[in-house]
């Protein structure tokens, strides 16, 4: 008997010590710090109106009203504002019995209506007899069950450091709505419900929604993929959204200018002459200006011309030449614009020019020409090539001139020296084939912003003249951005080549120098089309400031792969992925491993041939 009231008083002590050391471990617990307690603000004040967060202030606004009609991705200029803002939609179904029992109600309420006013004479009422042709047209797709309904409730958040910041992102949030016959209304003494209402935890305590079926709450789906396919243009890729075909024309646009930025081996120079490829086929005519050699390859498999720009190059340009003097053009307008481009040029290649001497350069590039008897009120048209005057012509003229003696001295090694044979001659080029590639891989490093000036001035005389849909492809023209009379005169071409039916195509891959520019975002904005392949993380914020880039699409430019970025067409843009059949790889591949296996293939059929 004892010992059973002893085991009993252990059992007792036993589950006493547990009780207490069970308060003891939720004590400690609850001393603790935990995750949530590092992550809640210090404090939170709740006003009428907003919510302070720690130091951030909240809003939050409903959708009170909608249009008649919605169309497919209204909400897309919300979803995409750069704006710091939370967005919660929350969809509650609706019974379609009662559904059709209210409508069934509404119904004879309007009718009712309708025929109240036919008997008081009055003039029919075009919005009761609207609301009867929807409410009938509903509740047929109700009971054939190809629509249901439900109350659609809409709440944004917008987030911001002072009151006043909030203020603004929530009007510019009701204007973009709006303006599309979407009201909306601020939780005013519900600020608390609305700001739990948008937080992620499906709670929808503000309870403030419309009634909507399923066709315009369909329109409401926030990731609506977007396309670029016309009925005519150009293949450019594939949408790496949803595979659809990206099918442009440039020509379409305001312009069809079109900028290109991508770091080095990205693939931005097969994309283009990809593009070139496909654009001859369709009766455009292309020039480019080749620094690398690039495009060396597709010149000679389309049959086009080559035009190799060296010291030692048969080939000459003479920027003294004059364009075609049409009857529309006004002759002394064409010779200022032609001395006005020169000067440009020798600024780049005399260097740092004071006021003096560019005065005294304008007045010997007038005596030049007149020295040659060309004057406004010369037939420019009927002088052959080969009496315009030449860099030598000029240098005779400024040893002669008061002022003009340095000028000559530093201009001497382009007439004298050794980088005469480069700009001293008559023009001997001809552009009279489909593909012209200038090439000026050869040329000194020191000469090249010289040598991609005198071909873009020549290039636009030919377009000036001869009036064709054509395409002028500048590769790496941060080279000539470095110089702002390159850069102008380059920005000059993206301003005004729409006249005459041609399409500018900017590539660089130094991004940072072609953008600091003062010219560079200007070319940029003249451009309709932009197309951004792989970036480096050295040029991503410039590029993210100038595209208005959101993260995820900075992401998706530094980690794409070749021949992946966004391509920009207006107002539109798209994830890319730049495809080429078999056929066209093998023509306009810069893989030099690639290269070598089709030289190699080639002389094997060449030595096969001359075997047979």
């Amino acid at each position: 008997m004892i010992n059973m009231f002893t085991r009993k008083r252990e059992r007792e002590v036993s589950s006493q010590e547990i009780d207490e050391i069970m308060r003891s471990e939720r004590s400690y617990q609850e001393g603790l710090t935990k995750l949530h307690d590092l992550l809640a603000p210090a404090a939170i004040k709740i006003t009428p109106k907003m919510i302070q967060v720690g130091e951030t202030f909240t809003e939050t606004i409903f959708a009170i009203t909608y249009p008649r009609y919605l169309h497919s991705n209204w909400f897309s200029p919300i979803i995409n504002i750069d704006m710091p803002i939370d967005i919660s939609m929350y969809i509650h179904p609706i019974d379609t019995y009662d559904v059709l029992k209210s409508l069934r109600k509404s119904i004879t309420q309007v009718e009712s209506q309708i025929q109240i006013e036919q008997e008081k004479g009055l003039v029919r009422d075009p919005a009761l007899e609207t609301a009867v042709q929807d409410i009938e047209e509903l509740r047929d797709k109700l009971q054939q069950g190809t629509e249901k309904f439900f109350r659609f409730g809409l709440y944004i958040t917008a987030y911001g450091n002072t009151e006043r910041d909030v203020d603004e992102i929530t009007k510019s949030i009701e204007a973009i709505l709006e303006a599309q016959l979407v009201y909306v209304k601020p939780a005013i003494f519900k600020s608390e419900q609305a700001f739990k209402s948008t937080l992620p935890l499906a709670n929808d305590t503000l309870d403030v929604a419309s009634n909507m079926n399923s066709g315009p709450l369909s329109t409401t789906f926030p990731f609506v993929s977007s396309t670029l396919s016309t009925n005519s243009g150009v293949l450019y890729g594939i949408n790496r959204h949803n595979n659809s075909l990206v099918i442009f024309d440039r020509f379409e646009m305001e312009n069809a200018n079109m900028v290109v930025f991508a770091k080095s081996g990205a693939g931005k120079s097969y994309m283009v002459k990809l593009e070139v490829l496909r654009s001859m086929m369709l009766g455009t005519d292309v020039i480019i200006v080749d620094p690398e050699n690039e495009y060396h390859h597709l010149c000679d498999t389309v049959g086009g011309t080559f035009v190799k720009i060296s010291l030692s190059s048969n080939h000459n340009i003479n920027p003294f030449d004059l364009p075609h003097i049409g009857d529309d053009d006004d002759p002394e307008d064409i010779i200022r614009n032609n001395i006005a481009s020169l000067l440009g040029l020798l600024h780049i290649m005399l260097g740092s020019i004071t006021p003096e001497e560019d005065s005294v350069l304008d007045r010997a590039i007038h005596e030049t020409y007149s020295v040659r008897d060309i004057t406004p009120t010369t037939n420019i048209n009927l002088i052959p090539r080969e009496s315009f005057p030449t860099m030598s012509d000029l240098y005779q003229v400024l040893r002669s001139m008061d002022g003009g003696e340095s000028l000559a001295i530093r201009l001497e090694k382009y007439t004298e020296g050794v980088f005469s044979g480069f700009l001293n001659q008559t023009t001997n080029v001809r552009i009279n084939n489909s593909l012209v590639v200038f090439n000026i891989r050869d040329m000194e490093e020191e000469l090249r912003p010289v040598a991609m000036y005198i071909i873009l001035q020549f290039m636009w005389n030919e377009m000036r003249n001869n009036l064709k849909r054509r395409l002028l492809v500048v590769d790496e023209a941060w080279v000539m951005m470095k110089y702002d009379d390159a850069a102008s005169f380059l920005f000059g071409i993206a301003k005004r080549c729409r006249k005459y039916y041609t399409g500018l195509t900017t590539i660089t891959q130094d991004v940072n120098d072609f953008l600091t520019s003062r010219y560079g975002k200007a070319i940029v904005t003249n451009s309709s089309i932009q197309l951004l392949l792989k970036q480096s993380p050295a040029g991503i914020d410039v590029i993210s400031e100038t595209f208005y880039l959101t993260d995820q699409e900075k992401f998706l430019l530094l980690e794409s792969n070749v021949g992946e970025g966004i391509f920009f067409a207006g107002l539109k843009h798209v994830a890319i992925k730049i495809v080429a059949s078999y056929s066209e790889d093998q023509i306009i591949t810069t893989d030099p491993a690639q290269l070598l296996e089709i030289e190699n293939a080639k002389k094997e059929f060449a030595e096969e041939e001359s075997a047979n």
